[in-house]
Order: C-alpha cells, then structure tokens, then sequence
C-alpha cells in the first residue's frame, strides 16, 4: 500500500496502457480527478491529447509502469499484456496490476498467478457501462482478485465510476463481465423486437422507449425477486405460470409474423418454455426456466 493511500490521499499516481477507446476514457477520468497520470501507448499518437491535458507521456512501458504504484491495462488481449510486460516483469514488486482486458476466467487466473510471482497485487476487471459513461458515478466497473490492493487503491479506481469489487478470486469480474454482457443482448434484442414490432403500426420508436422506461421499474424488481425463487429451488406463479407464458409467447410471435417482422427471438424464447413445461415445469413461476437453461 502507498503512503498516499494510507493517509486517504485521493491523488494516487497512476499509469495506464492502452489507449484505444476505452483506455483513453479512462486516462481521461484519472486525469479529471486530479491523479497524476502517465499513459503510454504503442502508437504514440493516441496519446496527444492526453498529454495536452496535462497526462505525462512515457517513453516505453517500463517507464510507464515505473512512473506510479497502480498501473492499468487496457489492451485488446491477455497475449499483449503478456508481450509488453514480460520484459519489465522485474519492475512490478511492490505495485498494483489493474487488468481491464477484456478474455476468460482462465486467462485472469493466470496473470493473477504471474504478477504473485513478480510481487505486484493483482485485479482483474471489467467496465461494464461501455465507454460514455466512463468516469460519472453510475458508470459500473467490477473487479476480482487481491483485496488488499482494492482496499488500497479504491478512491482512486472509484474516479472511473461505481467501483465493485467481487471478491478473492481473480476469475469473478470475466464471470461477471461474460454473464451481464449475455443479460445486457438479452435486455436489448427485447427492446429492438419490441421497436419493430410498435414501428409495424405507426409507433415512432422515441414514443414507444418513453413507456418502455415507465415499464423497467417493475423488470427491475423481478431481478432479485427471481433471483430469490431460483436460490430457494421454489417457484410461485405470482407472475404466472410457464404455461400461461408459453401461450403469450405465441401470440407474440403470430402477431410479429402477421406485421412481418422478424421472429427469430420470440422462436427461441418459445422453445425455451416449451422445454422448461416439458421438464415437469409448466405449472410453476416462469423464474423455472432458470433450471432449463442451466442443465443446458
């Protein structure tokens, strides 16, 4: 831990490599926060505007990781990770690796594994609000691994955003990265079906979003609320039943057929249910189709 941290100093200087669209967003946050910030990146263009930002530029990455205690990739693959710092592995004792790459349980477990054996903390992450909202509050940034380190280095991550840290284990945020990832498409192509399907009679696509957005406060609440029956291996019907949901799911999909837009997600949402009732299932709360998707 860095005497800075120690004393809750909110200045910690950081380093980040990797300046592609998202690295640069957040350089950019630490830079608003007031970190001293060092980037570097292997076109060295990226970095300009940075650097007219007050952003330091390092010559190469072991200048960059030798500028601060945290150092933070943001590079397209764990394999690059590896390239640039095998070389400058010698560097890292004492500091904070932050790894927001995007790649597998398995790949974070092994470069949590590498950076213990060169004496450096270790954090695996993942940003989960995409780029825009980079460095506002609401903007949701997940990290696994070392729980000292994120004791440590928590202000300063929390320039970024929302900073959550999940626990011990270094393979949690690519977990959690892949599954919010799938519930993020899943949230969309419903809300994309649902556009074309009011756009097939005349609904202008801002006019229907805006009763969509009354409707998400009650989505929401099934969240936790499913979360508790599939926890509990007990599925009431308060929300119905799979079967009732099964025949509402055809109605949508003669309805989509009949405007011609496209069926493909109501399809597989049918069989879904058609399966879940055929396991034994068509009597219970539809959080059962949970059983369904994870016997696979």
């Amino acid at each position: 831990m860095t005497m800075s941290e120690q004393n809750g100093d909110e200045r910690t200087a950081v380093s980040v490599i990797g300046l592609g669209r998202l690295g640069a967003r957040l350089a950019q946050a630490f830079l608003n926060a007031g970190h001293g910030t060092t980037v570097w990146n292997r076109t060295g263009a990226k970095a300009d505007a940075l650097v007219a930002q007050g952003a330091v530029r390092a010559a190469d990455v072991r200048a960059a990781v030798a500028a601060s205690p945290l150092v933070v990739l943001c590079l397209p693959d764990y394999a690059t990770g590896a390239e640039l710092l095998g070389p400058v592995a010698d560097g890292l004792g004492g500091r904070v690796l932050v790894n927001l790459t995007s790649g597998t349980p398995e790949d974070a477990v092994r470069t949590a594994d590498w950076a213990r054996e060169h004496g450096a903390g270790y954090l695996d992450g993942a940003a989960m609000s995409g780029t825009r909202l980079v460095g506002r509050p609401e903007a949701l940034f997940v990290f696994s691994g070392s729980q000292e380190a994120f004791a440590a280095h928590r202000r300063t991550l929390s320039s970024l955003g929302d900073a959550r840290h999940l626990g011990e284990d270094p393979a949690l945020a690519p977990v959690y990265d892949t599954a919010l990832f799938g519930m993020i498409w899943g949230a969309l192509a419903g809300f994309h079906h649902s556009l074309a399907l009011a756009g097939a009679a005349g609904v202008a696509p801002t006019a229907f979003a805006a009763v969509a957005e009354g409707h998400m406060p009650f989505i929401i609440s099934l969240l936790a609320e499913h979360a508790r029956q599939i926890e509990d291996d007990r599925f009431p019907d308060d929300d119905g039943t799979v079967d009732v949901h099964r025949a509402a799911m055809g109605h949508l999909l003669d309805t989509s057929r009949a405007q011609g837009v496209g069926t493909e997600l109501p399809e597989l949402l049918r069989t879904l249910l058609e399966r879940t009732a055929a396991e034994g299932h068509g009597a219970s709360g539809i959080a059962s189709v949970a059983k369904a998707i994870a016997r696979g």
